[in-house]
C-alpha cells in the first residue's frame, strides 16, 4: 500500500502542475457558475417542468455537482490520461523496472492518482458551490452535509470511472493514443444520453418530483441541458434527498467495477522491463527467449555500416519545402483505411441532396481528423525534438506553415461539401466553409502550443462540434446550422478573425519558447 501510495503522490504532483490541469480546471469552476444562474436568468441547465430548487445548500450542491461532474467525466478524463505512457517516455520506467515495484501496485498507485486530481478538482467545486449558494442570496443557511452529499454518491463514483477508464484504455492496444480520446467521447455522450439511471440521479429526482406534487410540471420531466426558457424559473422548496441502502450499493458496486478493469492490466504489464516484453514477443510468436537475447546481442554488437547522407538543398523559396515536411508529418503513419473512409464521405458528399451536404457530411468530414489536428503544435516535445527545432531560425514561419499544413488538410477533408456549395451557388456556404478550414487548425495548435499535450484539443473541440451538429447555432463556425441560401449566424468575417487571432497566440508561445531555449545555460561535461 505504501508503494502505491507513494507512485499516487508523485504522479499527482506531476499532474497539477500542467497547464491542462488549470484549464479544465477552470472551466469547471465556470460551469459550476453557470449551473447556478441569476433568479432572473432565462437560461437554465437543471429544471422540472417550469420549477427549479430553491438555491438551498441541497439544492446548489446537486446542481453543481451533477454539471461539474459531467464536464469532468470528459475534460478530466484528458487531464488523467498518459501516465504510463509518460513514464516510458521519461525513461522513469526504466527506473521502474529496476526496483521490485510490482506492476499491481503500479497500476493500483496510478488509479489513485487519477482519482486524486478529479476529487481535487471535485473540492474546489464544491467551494464554487458555497459560494454561489452566498452570491445569488435566495438562502444564507449553510449545511454543509446537504451541500457534500450529492458530490460523494453522485460526482465521486463518475471520477473513479473516468480514472479508470483512462488508466484501462492506455493498457489496451489501440487506444493508447488520439483514437482512445475520441472513442471515450462518444462513451461519454452515451453516458450523458443514458439518463438519470445512468448518472446516479433518479433518487433526486423522484424526491425533486415528491417536493412538486400538486404543482402543474407539465409532465414532471426533469431536464438537464443548458436551454433558453421564456421566463424565469420559478423556485421550490427542495430539502434534499437521502440514499437508501440499495443506491449507496449500486455506487459502490460501479467504483468496484471500476477500480477492477484498471487493475487487470496488471495481468499482461511488463513493468518496462525490456527482457520481460522480448520473452513475451517471443513466446507469442513461438520462439525461445534465448534466440531472441543472441539476436539482439548480435544487433548491438554489429559495427555500423555508415550513415545515410542527405544532400543539402540551396536557393529557391524554403516556404513551400517547409509547408511540404510539416504536411507530410502530419499525416506520417496514417493508415490507408483512414483514407478510404475520408474519400467515401466525400464521395458521399457529392450524392447528397439540398443542405444535406453541410448539415451531415461536412460536420462527418470534419470530426474525421480529430487525431491529425490534435498532433499540431504537439509532436516537437512528444517526439523529442523540440530542442532542435528551437535552435532553427524564424520560428514563425515554421509555425505558420505547420498551421497551412492543417488547413490544406482540413480543405482535402471538406473538399466533397465545397463542391456542392460551389454547385448549388451558396456563396455565404462557401465563406463559412472558407472560414472553417481556417479555424480549426488555428484551434488546434494553438491549444497544442500552450498546453504542449494533443489531449486538450480533443476534450475543447469534441463537445463544440457536438453542440453544433445538435444546432447551436451561436457556436456554429462551419456554417452547418444555417439555412439554404441564407447566411451564418456567425459571422465567417469574426471565425476568420478568431483563426488569426488563435495562430498569433501560437505564433507567440512558440517565440517564447524558443527564446527561452537560447537563454538557457548549456554545460559541457569533460
Amino acid at each position: 500500500m505504501n508503494g502505491a501510495w507513494g507512485v499516487a503522490v508523485a504522479d499527482f504532483r506531476d499532474r497539477v502542475r500542467r497547464p491542462a490541469y488549470l484549464v479544465i480546471l477552470l472551466a469547471a469552476v465556470g460551469l459550476g457558475y453557470l449551473a447556478v444562474p441569476d433568479t432572473e436568468s432565462h437560461w437554465a441547465i437543471l429544471q422540472i417542468g417550469p420549477f427549479r430548487g430553491r438555491y438551498t445548500s441541497a439544492y446548489v450542491g446537486f446542481a453543481t455537482s451533477l454539471a461539474g461532474a459531467l464536464w469532468l467525466a470528459l475534460g478530466g478524463f484528458y487531464v488523467v490520461r498518459g501516465p504510463v505512457t509518460r513514464d516510458e517516455a521519461g525513461g522513469v520506467g526504466r527506473l521502474l523496472a529496476a526496483t521490485p515495484l510490482r506492476g499491481l501496485t503500479y497500476f493500483a498507485g496510478k488509479l489513485l492518482s487519477n482519482v486524486l486530481v478529479l476529487a481535487s478538482m471535485l473540492g474546489v467545486l464544491a467551494v464554487t458551490a458555497l459560494a454561489m449558494q452566498l452570491l445569488r442570496g435566495e438562502s444564507y443557511a449553510v449545511r454543509p452535509g446537504e451541500l457534500l452529499l450529492p458530490f460523494v454518491v453522485i460526482a465521486l463514483p463518475l471520477a473513479v470511472v473516468t480514472g479508470a477508464a483512462a488508466l484501462l484504455m492506455e493498457a489496451v492496444p489501440g487506444l493508447r493514443g488520439g483514437l482512445g480520446n475520441v472513442v471515450w467521447f462518444f462513451v461519454w455522450m452515451v453516458l450523458v444520453l443514458g439518463g438519470q439511471g445512468a448518472l446516479g440521479t433518479d433518487v433526486a429526482a423522484d424526491s425533486m418530483r415528491e417536493a412538486l406534487r400538486g404543482e402543474d410540471v407539465r409532465g414532471g420531466e426533469f431536464s438537464l441541458g443548458f436551454t433558453y426558457v421564456e421566463k424565469p424559473l420559478s423556485p421550490f422548496d427542495w430539502g434534499g434527498f437521502t440514499p437508501d441502502t440499495g443506491f449507496l450499493l449500486g455506487r459502490a458496486a460501479l467504483m468496484a467495477g471500476a477500480v477492477a478493469c484498471a487493475l487487470l492490466p496488471a495481468l499482461w504489464f511488463t513493468r518496462f522491463d525490456p527482457a520481460r516484453a522480448r520473452a513475451k514477443e517471443a513466446a507469442a510468436e513461438g520462439t525461445g527467449t534465448r534466440g531472441r537475447r543472441e539476436e539482439s546481442r548480435v544487433a548491438w554488437s554489429a559495427p555500423p555500416s555508415g550513415l545515410p547522407v542527405t544532400p543539402a538543398r540551396t536557393g529557391g523559396p524554403a516556404l513551400p519545402r517547409l509547408l511540404g515536411g510539416e504536411l507530410r508529418v502530419l499525416v506520417r503513419g496514417v493508415s490507408p483505411w483512414w483514407w478510404a473512409g475520408a474519400a467515401l464521405i466525400s464521395l458521399t458528399a457529392l450524392a447528397a441532396t439540398g443542405s444535406g451536404a453541410t448539415r451531415v457530411v461536412l460536420p462527418m468530414a470534419w470530426v474525421w481528423p480529430v487525431v491529425l489536428w490534435s498532433r499540431l503544435g504537439t509532436q516537437a516535445r512528444e517526439h523529442g525534438v523540440e530542442a532542435l527545432l528551437g535552435a532553427a531560425p524564424r520560428p514563425a514561419r515554421r509555425v505558420c506553415a505547420e498551421w497551412a499544413a492543417g488547413v490544406a488538410l482540413t480543405a482535402v477533408l471538406g473538399l466533397g461539401p465545397l463542391v456542392v456549395l460551389v454547385r448549388d451557388g451558396e456563396g455565404h456556404g462557401v465563406a463559412s466553409w472558407a472560414a472553417g478550414a481556417l479555424f480549426v487548425p488555428a484551434l488546434a495548435l494553438a491549444l497544442g502550443t500552450v498546453s504542449r499535450t494533443h489531449r486538450l484539443f480533443q476534450a475543447v473541440y469534441l463537445p463544440l462540434w457536438y453542440v453544433v451538429v445538435n444546432g447551436m447555432p451561436p457556436l456554429d463556425y462551419m456554417g452547418a446550422t444555417r439555412a439554404p441560401g441564407e447566411p451564418a449566424l456567425v459571422p465567417p468575417a469574426l471565425v476568420a478573425a478568431l483563426a488569426v487571432a488563435l495562430l498569433a497566440v501560437a505564433v507567440c508561445s512558440a517565440g517564447v519558447v524558443a527564446r527561452r531555449r537560447s537563454s538557457a545555460p548549456s554545460s559541457v561535461t569533460v
